[in-house]
């Protein structure tokens, strides 16, 4: 019936287990789950560990790491079910009927479901107000893969890119490729709270990983205008032949702009402003480089 996937890295997961087993039993079905700790060495697996003693639960930790795609892959292989429930480690079930709404909706013959992210109302430490204000008003309405159901033959067939090892749009990635392999995605009002709140300097840091690897996946044709607002803009400015001013503009501007997102008050259009920047910056570097 149902495999329940959760990739790891460096947190404690035994308590989304237990609510999981829970909800899985009062629903009287088959399942698993799996959980992979991908290579973190992190001592929140000490804890982990004791995943093994619940019934059809698994723990296992990598020796390498694979980077979260590769490790959601190797997940997949090992389920036995027909049914994969991919959820990230720092989620939680917002409600007591998350199981039972999934099982629900698979009698409307759906293949692909998204439930959906949601965030805390309570406003945390002024240090990590970046990431909550960004949830907040954008990934609570993204596609993305941190609490998604789906068939497991149509995943092993269009798994996670491999070549994809580093923090950034693995998601993207994989929704294009079903969508244009014609495969509809339902979303219904499931959502899972999202707890794992960097701080507002470690989020920075991670959205500039993101965006190496975005140009990294436009240069080789794997994303394009249509499937990013980044690279829409990039290409039109590329037309007017603004990205010169514009990476003159961000070297300008780089400093003040994060010193406003890791304020009290950080602004997602100074941070849209930033990425677009940052993103010139970087295709413009890889150019140069490759000469």
């Amino acid at each position: 019936m149902l495999s329940i996937l959760i990739p790891v890295y460096n947190y404690n997961v035994l308590e989304l287990v237990t609510e999981l087993v829970k909800q899985c039993d009062l629903c009287g079905i088959n399942f698993e789950i799996l959980c992979q700790d991908d290579a973190s060495n992190s001592k929140e697996n000490i804890q982990n560990q004791e995943i093994n003693s619940f019934s059809n639960c698994s723990f296992f930790a990598n020796e390498i790491n694979l980077g979260r795609g590769k490790n959601i892959n190797s997940l997949a292989r090992k389920a036995k079910y027909d049914w994969l429930l991919i959820l990230d480690c720092d989620t939680f079930p917002s409600n007591n009927n998350f199981i039972q709404n999934y099982i629900s909706a698979l009698s409307e013959s759906a293949n692909i479901i998204f439930g959906g992210i949601i965030y805390e109302d309570k406003r945390p430490s002024n240090e990590k107000l970046l990431r909550w204000i960004y949830g907040k008003e954008r990934e609570t309405s993204a596609l993305l893969s941190s609490n998604l159901l789906i068939k497991k033959d149509i995943f092993l067939q269009y798994p996670f890119d491999e070549s994809i090892t580093k923090y950034g749009y693995e998601d993207l990635v994989f929704f294009s490729v079903l969508k244009k392999n014609h495969f509809e995605i339902i979303r219904i009002q499931n959502p899972t709270f999202h707890l794992g709140l960097e701080t507002s300097e470690q989020f920075l840091n991670k959205t500039k990983t993101a965006l190496d690897n975005l140009v990294s996946l436009y240069n080789s044709n794997k994303i394009n205008a249509s499937e990013s607002k980044i690279i829409k803009v990039f290409e039109l400015l590329k037309k007017l032949k603004l990205i010169h001013l514009s990476n003159l503009l961000f070297k300008k501007n780089k400093t003040k702009i994060e010193q406003n997102l890791l304020s009290q008050k950080p602004s997602l259009f100074l941070f849209d402003i930033y990425k677009l920047g940052y993103f010139c910056f970087l295709h413009s570097s890889k150019i140069l480089n490759s000469y």
